[in-house]
């Protein structure tokens, strides 16, 4: 038997670690942690800066988006690569000359919303989760009578890089779909931004999240149901942002089902 072994001391709480994926209740060895809660720290560390640093497969997404029908197309920041990204957050925020001549000189005038998917800080969560979402959400609002802009691809972006982008398209609402900042136990989170009536300049306080969509955290189902009650209150209301709230009714389980085998 390891030394490790015969000093190692359960924590009395390990109990609630099947509640979360938080690092709870690890136990200890004499003043330490066990070494496999290091390595697991270590992983998850390693797997965060992987998904940093992950560049987002346009082609394989373009390809999976092709079974919604809709125009796709794809613009890029005025970061150039990555490592400018992580330096220069503001230039992440503003289309590159040539896309905005692109989007603009698109005839998708008075469109209702236009989707925007993004790198953002884990192109991961993008791969994994963005089209299976758009699957709960778009035949919904089609079947409503919104008109749908081009799903736009984003490169080297951050969040209101979404608000240029809808307002190239004349989109009166736009809802950003990127990778969020990759945590410990989750470098594939989703998050969701909405913006009415996008423009440059609008403030964060402007626009409304949903964070953490992922199987392990918000499920697709309970992300589109959330989306599609504040987009269509976003339209009735003509705002989005503080004055908005997720005052949505509770999912129920057929609908839940329903959202999921779309």
């Amino acid at each position: 038997m390891s030394d490790e072994l015969k000093t190692w001391q359960p924590d009395p709480w390990v109990t609630l670690r099947r509640f979360t994926g938080a690092r709870i209740a690890l136990g200890r060895v004499g003043g330490s942690q066990p070494t496999q809660a290091v390595l697991d720290f270590r992983l998850a560390h390693a797997q965060a800066r992987d998904a940093v640093h992950l560049a987002l497969d346009m082609d394989a997404l373009r390809e999976r988006l092709a079974t919604f029908e809709l125009p796709v197309e794809q613009v890029s920041s005025q970061a150039a690569d990555r490592a400018i990204y992580l330096q220069r957050p503001d230039l992440g925020r503003t289309l590159s000359e040539t896309s905005h001549a692109h989007l603009t000189g698109l005839d998708v005038a008075g469109c209702d919303i236009a989707f925007v998917l993004a790198d953002g800080l884990s192109a991961l969560a993008v791969e994994r989760h963005a089209v299976p979402l758009l699957a709960a959400v778009l035949p919904r609002l089609q079947a409503q009578g919104w008109k749908i802009g081009p799903l736009v691809l984003a490169e080297q972006a951050r969040v209101a890089l979404g608000d240029e982008v809808g307002h190239a398209l004349t989109a009166e609402l736009v809802v950003m779909l990127i990778g969020e900042r990759p945590g410990l136990s989750s470098p594939d989170s989703l998050g969701i931004y909405l913006t009415y009536r996008p423009r440059p300049g609008r403030m964060d306080s402007e626009r409304n999240c949903i964070s953490n969509v992922r199987p392990e955290g918000l499920s697709y189902p309970a992300a589109a149901h959330t989306l599609l009650y504040l987009l269509t209150e976003a339209r009735n209301r003509k705002l989005t942002g503080v004055g908005l709230k997720d005052d949505a009714p509770a999912l129920e389980s057929g609908t839940a089902a329903a959202l999921q085998e779309t």
